[in-house]
């Protein structure tokens, strides 16, 4: 089975959940996740696929998440305007993200992707 992985390539978790895919030969399509942002459409449907909410997606530790003030925002906002919000920079999204037939993961957590092969 192949994946779709999200990344930012200057981003240290990220080459290590690279490195991690590399090293249990997980095959994978890469795609840099400010390059080629999700889309509006995709966000939705990973949205539902995690079973997670919408708020989990959002790279919190971010200086753009920061300077938007989305921490007093985000309640507020309902869950289609998080999306567009979320496909409007793709620095906003929390990464990695591995896309699977069935599965999303949000993050890089190793205990998580064992499973993934």
């Amino acid at each position: 089975m192949s994946y779709l992985f999200l990344e930012y390539p200057k981003c240290s978790t990220c080459r290590n959940a690279r490195k991690w895919l590399d090293q249990h030969r997980v095959l994978y399509e890469d795609r840099d996740i400010v390059v080629d942002k999700p889309t509006f459409n995709e966000l939705k449907e990973w949205v539902i696929r995690s079973g997670l909410p919408v708020r989990s997606f959002f790279n919190t530790s971010g200086q753009l998440y920061r300077a938007l003030q989305l921490k007093d925002k985000l309640p507020v906002l309902s869950e289609e305007e998080q999306l567009k919000l979320l496909a409007s920079d793709g620095k906003l999204v929390k990464r990695p993200l591995l896309i699977g037939k069935d599965r999303v993961w949000v993050g890089f957590h190793v205990e998580d992707w064992e499973n993934i092969g």
